[in-house]
């Protein structure tokens, strides 16, 4: 892949969107404003304005990723605002518990104070979370990603839930 913005073929565009896909239906249809293609396509929006780099195709769907989190994140304090009335939602997020295919109901928000306070403790640990909850990646794809081996990044997946379980608890 070169070390430009990608193409959207139809095989990643697929993929990004069942991403966005799997955001969205972890949000329970509590928050409908913004759809699955709406997140996808602001998100590759945000991608193609930035000036990044890309060594492949795992590295640009762990942007995708981080992109896609952003503008959760963004949208969620937007409504918090006293101009827009505040109002938090809670989203949900597959992972984080210790049962693998429970889901757990989630502030945005107080997610991304919990991945902020991680990556002060173990910026990989913060990365492997954002790939896992927010990418939706496997095991092997996110270590892929990571340039670590998937033994290594379990490990670093268990801390980063035990981590985020506390935070969100507390």
């Amino acid at each position: 892949m070169s070390d430009s913005l990608p193409p959207l073929d139809p095989e990643t565009y697929a993929h990004l969107r069942a991403l966005a896909g799997r955001i969205h239906a972890r949000k329970g249809g509590r928050d409908a404003t913004m759809q699955p293609t709406a997140l996808l396509h602001e998100a590759w929006m945000k991608i193609a304005s930035s000036s990044g780099k890309y060594t492949d195709r795992e590295h640009f769907l762990a942007v995708a990723a981080r992109a896609m989190r952003q503008i959760l994140v963004d949208r969620a304090r937007g409504r918090l605002s006293q101009k827009r009335g505040g109002d938090w939602r809670q989203v949900t997020l597959t992972g984080l518990g210790d049962d693998q295919s429970a889901s757990r109901l989630l502030d945005v928000l107080e997610l991304d104070a919990a991945l902020e306070k991680l990556e002060a403790v173990d910026s990989d640990a913060a990365r492997i979370a954002v790939l896992r909850t927010f990418g939706g990646m496997t095991a092997p794809e996110a270590a892929e990603v990571m340039g670590m081996s998937v033994r290594s990044l379990q490990r670093s997946w268990r801390f980063a839930r035990v981590f985020l379980a506390q935070q969100l608890e507390g």
